[in-house]
């Protein structure tokens, strides 16, 4: 069978993150979306998504197609549901469709035609930035159990204080050295080739991914996910780090997501509580304004490649677009459109030419390469974000 995610309605809610990914490279927890459906499908599976995106991640399309919305995450009962699905069917949850099989092209699907299966199972859904880590340790906890079922972990060095060792997993050629790990309160996940530095205190749930590192002297409050390549530091708690991206020095994140490609300067502080413990807005780029997120504790959403400088203060509930350069006293405004360049004082445009610039080098210090391909998506975002410039931009 061929298995395709779709974006669906919340692409919109999940910007700036949805700029430069389909909804299914999201991570949450220990894996993306996609690499969650893969292994409980047992397929590769392809992606429904933005015209501008579809060559860097292309649909394959056959015959016969279940067509999956990648918002929701599999579980068990789930999966069994997507793979007994036949012609003309289709699984909702509530007025949203989970699946549904197709022999056709997208285009034109007309679920009148369909027989629709109501699942009534709770399901974990992301429909909101802040989804990815206010859901990160139910995630973070669903993937442990499926990555360690029937497996055994590599030995924990004895230089370590270990609590609750049987929910610590450590992958191949991991490397954990004279630190606290606790996992009484959630699962510590440390990923194949990852490394943790001496005196470090790490309370679960907790994911260092592939390749990850933490440096010495952190603090890490679960549930908090690190994802391939990244390097972290300081006071961490509650936050979501994609691949490739560094908070690498003192400083404190709280109940944040960073996209990939991002850096976080020495001593940054975001804010993720109100002083009138007031419930935290967040913008949208859905409705153009500032919603209602009903949470009190809510911190940074930074989009792709965007960076800041030594001794950033982001207030509470600051959205970051992709490739923004944040810099300069005082607190920056909470809404940073993509391609800006500047501080509170004022921001410019960040042109294309010299993000570039920035991007190839932070990619190539991860062996990584900065092509035509990542051009293309990167001016397609400058030329969609232009209104947000001209009206934020002093």
């Amino acid at each position: 069978m061929n298995y395709i995610l779709f974006d669906g309605p919340v692409r919109k809610a999940l910007l700036p993150l949805t700029y430069t990914r389909p909804v299914a490279e999201i991570r949450i927890g220990i894996l993306t979306i996609r690499e969650k459906w893969e292994k409980y499908l047992g397929y590769t599976t392809t992606s429904l998504t933005e015209e501008y995106l579809s060559e860097k991640y292309p649909m394959v399309e056959m015959e016969r197609n279940i067509m999956i919305n990648a918002s929701f995450l599999p579980n068990p009962t789930l999966v069994r549901a997507v793979k007994a699905l036949k012609e003309r069917e289709a699984i909702f949850y509530g007025e949203e469709v989970i699946a549904f099989f197709s022999l056709e092209t997208q285009e034109n699907i007309d679920f009148e035609d369909y027989k629709c299966i109501e699942f009534e199972e709770d399901v974990l859904r992301i429909q909101h930035t802040w989804d990815i880590f206010s859901k990160n340790g139910e995630a973070l906890q669903a993937d442990f159990d499926l990555i360690t079922k029937d497996r055994k972990s590599a030995a924990i060095s004895k230089t370590n204080t270990v609590l609750n060792p049987q929910n610590i997993f450590l992958e191949e050629g991991a490397k954990v050295e004279c630190s606290i790990l606790n996992a009484n309160e959630g699962p510590i996940y440390i990923g194949k080739d990852a490394e943790v530095l001496e005196g470090n205190m790490i309370r679960g749930g907790f994911a260092l991914c592939e390749k990850a590192v933490v440096k010495m002297g952190a603090k890490i409050y679960g549930p908090t996910t690190v994802g391939p390549r990244g390097k972290v530091c300081g006071e961490i708690n509650n936050s979501v780090i994609f691949a490739n991206s560094s908070k690498g020095h003192d400083g404190y994140l709280g109940n944040s997501v960073l996209g990939e490609w991002c850096n976080i300067g020495a001593d940054t502080n975001n804010s993720n509580l109100k002083n009138n413990f007031d419930q935290v807005r967040l913008w949208s780029y859905e409705t153009e304004g500032f919603a209602r997120t009903g949470l009190q504790f809510c911190g940074l959403i930074m989009g792709d490649h965007s960076k800041c400088g030594i001794n950033t203060m982001f207030n509470t509930g600051t959205v970051v677009g992709v490739n923004a350069n944040i810099f300069g006293s005082g607190f920056p405004r909470n809404f940073i459109p993509s391609f800006s360049w500047g501080g509170a004082a004022g921001f410019t445009t960040y042109l294309p030419k010299k993000a570039f610039e920035a991007a190839k080098v932070m990619m190539a210090r991860r062996k990584a390469e900065f092509n035509e391909e990542e051009a293309s998506i990167l001016n397609h975002v400058f030329e969609e974000t232009k209104k947000w410039r001209k009206s934020y931009h002093s």
